[in-house]
């Protein structure tokens, strides 16, 4: 079937379904829900069988729906309705939540229901919560309403004859309602309040004396002050009391200041923050493990982000774990990012956002260069969270990629005012996926599942365990003991020698970094532009071609043949 994607922004779970539909054999666009006649133009030109939004700010135009059935994704369980339905779980309290499709109609999130899946809350941000469990359960929920809906022979449930459905009309959530009062909020309320509200829009409170947004909120165990004193700092970090104990807090966003994006608590509180005392037991990015002669290095950086110093804090820490007397070596990064590269946030409050961004990916290729070069253990990227742009390479640049089945990777980097890209892809990517193969992935421009990532060479794996950990820690102690190893590690430092001979690895990197210099020095600014919307979240003003098929030249817009399907 012909399904058109309509969304606010192509996020992690129109990606996922993209993704999921396009390997079911349905031709997919997408467009960006601009304006009502954008939407209505997108629609007779692409003509679908189906409209899908999974991620929408605005009602549908009446036209559209009326005409065609349009599948709504909303984060609720039947009968919630609003637009703040995680950030309420989560501030409530919830054990379960739902997802359920409904069809658009007259009444908002009042249509009749398609499917629905529910699931068990973690206590973990709204975020983590929106790219694992709300994507899962919205993929299974879609794809039976689609099932459904093509089958012809099933219709849509009424909400008032759903067993059991209870309408709950509520309102989006306002700023009073999420408003922290350090005086007689539990450490509990704090957190659940700033998970609720993170990565959009944040809690708003007074900080040092400025009007802020709070992100990255952890559990600080074992320290307490006067309710809402701020105790201390530990790197990015600062901590805070609560009534009962106090809470990390990683990220701000000050809404009137020269950069008004979310960046390091230290970064944004400047000399208030450094005049604290430094303490102990701050949460730690980057940490390491070792279990049955292998070795585990976690990266959890803030949405994937990789600035210069991470880079260099993690490789110092890759260059100590390679110090310990272990075979195999596993790169865990983060449970909901494996590494989306470059920091693009801190670039754009550099004082020289061009030379933030030379010294992040020098920083980048530096540590993708000593994964690359390491001939003495096999190096395991284990892929729990999503990748994107240069986190694909650097994990490529181990020996073996894993991934769990549910992760997006987005292998491109022109999407970004056609920048160039480094991390050694230019060795990489025709290494794996062959030269014609390459070319297609740098172009497509597309986000793309681990199936379709294990065809053409960018995941070796995918482990399939219940629990992702446990399996990869299950197969990486299975190889640490293979009397095979030493075999594979002899085979490994060879090919490194004939590929260096043939062409050493150093001539990748200038190559690859003259084009960068371009991208950050030349003429053309579109880089510049493109990362200053991106960190800024201008609105998108059009749908890209290569999202939008209806608007590419060679779109052949179809015949009426279907019209009966299309108005089931």
């Amino acid at each position: 079937m012909r399904i058109l994607l309509l969304v606010h922004a192509f996020n992690s779970l129109s990606q996922r379904l993209f993704v999921e539909l396009r390997r079911r054999g349905h031709q997919l666009s997408v467009e960006f829900d601009v304006n009502d006649a954008l939407t209505c133009e997108a629609v007779e030109l692409f003509q679908p069988h189906l409209v899908l939004a999974p991620f929408l700010k605005r009602a549908i135009p009446e036209s559209v729906w009326r005409n065609h059935c349009c599948l709504v994704v909303h984060p609720g369980p039947p009968g919630d309705r609003g637009p703040s339905a995680l950030d309420r779980a989560i501030l409530e309290g919830r054990k379960e939540w739902g997802v359920t499709v409904l069809q658009a109609n007259q009444v908002l999130d009042g249509g009749p229901i398609w499917a629905s899946r529910s699931f068990q809350m973690r206590e973990v941000t709204k975020s983590s919560l929106y790219r694992h469990e709300v994507t899962e359960a919205a993929v299974a929920a879609v794809l039976e309403a689609v099932e459904k809906w093509e089958a012809g022979d099933q219709r849509p449930v009424p909400q008032g004859r759903w067993p059991g459905l209870v309408v709950r009309e509520r309102p989006l959530l306002r700023q009073e309602e999420r408003a922290i009062h350090w005086q007689q909020d539990d450490t509990a309320t704090v957190l659940r309040k700033i998970r609720s509200a993170d990565g959009f829009p944040g809690v708003r409170d007074r900080l040092a004396g400025r009007e802020l947004y709070l992100y990255d909120a952890h559990p600080a165990p074992g320290l307490s002050g006067p309710p809402g004193a701020l105790l201390g700092r530990s790197g990015e970090f600062l901590c805070r009391a609560t009534r009962d104990g106090a809470v990390w807090i990683g990220h701000l966003r000050d809404p009137l200041g020269a950069n008004p994006f979310k960046l390091p608590t230290v970064q944004v509180l400047g000399e208030a923050a450094l005049s604290l005392p430094e303490l102990e037991g701050a949460p730690r990015r980057i940490r390491y493990q070792e279990a049955d002669g292998v070795g585990y290095l976690h990266f959890a950086f803030y949405n994937g982000a990789m600035g210069t110093e991470a880079c260099q804090a993690l490789l110092a820490a890759y260059r100590e774990a390679c110090r310990r007397p272990t075979r195999v070596l596993v790169l865990l990064g983060g449970p909901d990012f494996w590494s989306n590269g470059m920091d693009l946030n801190r670039i754009e409050a550099a004082p020289s956002p061009a030379d933030e961004s030379w010294r992040n990916i020098n920083a980048v290729d530096d540590l993708a260069e000593a994964i690359l070069t390491t001939t003495d253990r096999i190096t395991i990227a284990a892929l729990q969270g999503n990748a994107g742009a240069g986190g694909v390479f650097l994990a490529r640049a181990a020996d073996r990629v894993w991934a769990r089945p549910g992760v997006i990777l987005n292998p491109h980097y022109k999407d970004m005012g056609n920048l160039y890209g480094s991390e050694y892809w230019t060795y990489l990517l025709p290494r794996h996926a062959g030269e014609a193969q390459a070319r297609r992935i740098m172009e497509a421009r597309l986000p793309m599942g681990v199936e379709e990532a294990q065809a053409c060479g960018l995941v070796d794996e995918r482990v399939e365990a219940p629990d992702f950990l446990a399996g990869v820690r299950e197969r990486a102690a299975r190889l640490a003991a293979s009397p095979e190893l030493a075999s594979l590690l002899e085979a490994k430092r060879r090919e490194r020698e004939r590929d260096e001979a043939k062409r050493p690895l150093a001539s990748y990197r200038t190559q690859e970094l003259e084009r960068m210099r371009l991208n950050f020095y030349g003429f053309d600014p579109s880089y510049h532009v493109a990362r200053h919307h991106f960190v800024h979240k201008v609105p998108k003003a059009r749908t890209p071609p290569t999202l939008a098929l209806h608007r590419r030249l060679d779109w052949t817009k179809p015949g009426h043949g279907d019209e009966e399907r299309r108005h089931g």
